[in-house]
């Protein structure tokens, strides 16, 4: 009996979809067969097995990003129930009915709930996030960060530039070209290396400049939201600090970082 009660549980979805870049949002209901264990992605997928809405109308398979599916890429954010979040980590039996799938609103649509994550990216470039290294010749071992350190850094590191923290950041949006607590918290990552704090001044200048730290408006959403705990305001506390040193250099004429 039971079994004959589980197969006729459904669940419910109304998703966001935009047939293009340029095109209009409009919503459309879909219901699928319940299977326990089921995350949204896994839900996604039987829809674009069967693409056919609630009403039995057929339509074109959902369009979202996936990659790992198990909260390490980062590609598969969209905002569930009003939440910006992974949707292989979303269950459904952890998800109130009707589950609504919306694409971030931060970067632009692609299709349907796919985005356009470039915006973080390009910021990632403008801070130059990595350890730069001339790889045309031997340099033998690098320096040695001590274990406690390097474990700090590890929290940091563990960033999978999903854009869920830009998304529930209210000051990053289309009027305002803020970096976001992302691209920040790279650069103190970064700034921290051994090697990587070679560029460290010139992160630091990027940032007191337009879009950087004088942007964030400390609402702290971003460390609420961030799927790996990664304490992005205590980054962002820790920048501060530093563009202020680095402000004073500039101003004596210090070219030391």
């Amino acid at each position: 009996m039971s079994t004959t009660m589980s197969a006729q549980k459904t669940v419910k979805f109304i998703i966001t979809r935009q047939d293009g870049p340029e095109g209009s949002s409009y919503e459309q209901e879909f219901e699928i067969p319940y299977r326990p264990n089921m995350n949204v992605i896994s839900a996604l997928m039987e829809i674009r097995r069967n693409p056919v809405d609630a009403r039995g109308n057929q339509t074109t398979p959902i369009t979202w990003d996936m990659n790992c599916l198990e909260e390490v890429c980062g590609a598969c954010s969209m905002v569930i129930n009003g939440k910006p979040r992974q949707s292989c980590t979303a269950l459904v039996d952890q998800l109130e009915q009707p589950i609504r799938l919306q694409p971030m609103k931060t970067f632009p649509v692609v299709r349907d709930l796919q985005v356009d994550r470039s915006r973080m990216f390009d910021a990632l470039k403008r801070v130059k996030a990595w350890v730069p290294i001339d790889g045309t010749y031997d340099l033998g071992p690098g320096p040695r960060m001590p274990e406690r350190k390097r474990q700090w850094a590890y929290e940091l590191s563990k960033c999978m530039t999903c854009g869920v923290c830009l998304e529930s950041c209210p000051n990053v949006n289309s009027k305002s070209d803020f970096i976001g607590p992302a691209p920040l918290s790279q650069v103190r990552l970064f700034n921290a290396h051994p090697t990587g704090a070679m560029h460290k001044g010139e992160r630091l200048e990027t940032i007191m400049g337009d879009g950087g730290l004088a942007n964030c408006g400390n609402s702290q959403n971003c460390v609420q939201s961030c799927p790996k705990g990664i304490p992005l305001t205590t980054s962002i506390a820790a920048l501060n600090r530093d563009t202020t040193i680095q402000a004073f250099r500039n101003f004596f004429g210090s070219d030391q970082a």
